[in-house]
């Protein structure tokens, strides 16, 4: 899987505690520490949400580049359905393949891409480091760059 040990990091860069962060988002400070700790896995909109509040990078966020970028913008739906389906047809993949590729089924797919909800924190962290390209471009938060830079 992925190690979130990213946003400790940028807890520690804004010289917050673990309290501040989780009272900015809404949450306990126990969901926080486990999201820090990697033994629960932070929920695509949280995940989100902590990137926009803190002007963060997802890419960095999620352990995809060691360039934390700063980035201003928020979670773009439109875009978002537009770069799913664009990323797949770019890459050649059906809808049943990349839900194979993801473990899961096609009708799922199918709902990414028609923006009824956002995609899964797991299945977009496999999207990203499997074919090298940006979630925060997959998201809609950035135009450029669309692959990531190690």
């Amino acid at each position: 899987m992925f190690n979130m040990n990213n946003i400790k990091k940028i807890r520690s860069e804004l010289n917050k505690s673990q309290e501040e962060i989780a009272k900015e988002l809404n949450i306990s400070r126990s969901s926080y520490a486990m999201w820090e700790t990697n033994n629960e896995l932070i929920p695509i909109k949280r995940l989100i949400e902590f990137c926009e509040l803190y002007h963060v990078s997802l890419d960095y966020t999620l352990g995809l580049t060691n360039q934390n970028n700063k980035i201003n913008t928020n979670f773009n739906s439109e875009k978002y359905k537009l770069r799913l389906k664009e990323f797949r047809k770019e890459f050649k993949l059906t809808q049943e393949k990349l839900a194979n590729i993801l473990n899961t089924n096609k009708s799922v797919l199918c709902g990414y891409e028609k923006g009824r909800y956002i995609i899964a924190t797991p299945f977009l962290y496999t999207i990203c480091s499997k074919y090298n390209i940006s979630a925060d471009y997959l998201l809609g938060r950035t135009d450029h760059p669309k692959y990531l830079n190690k």
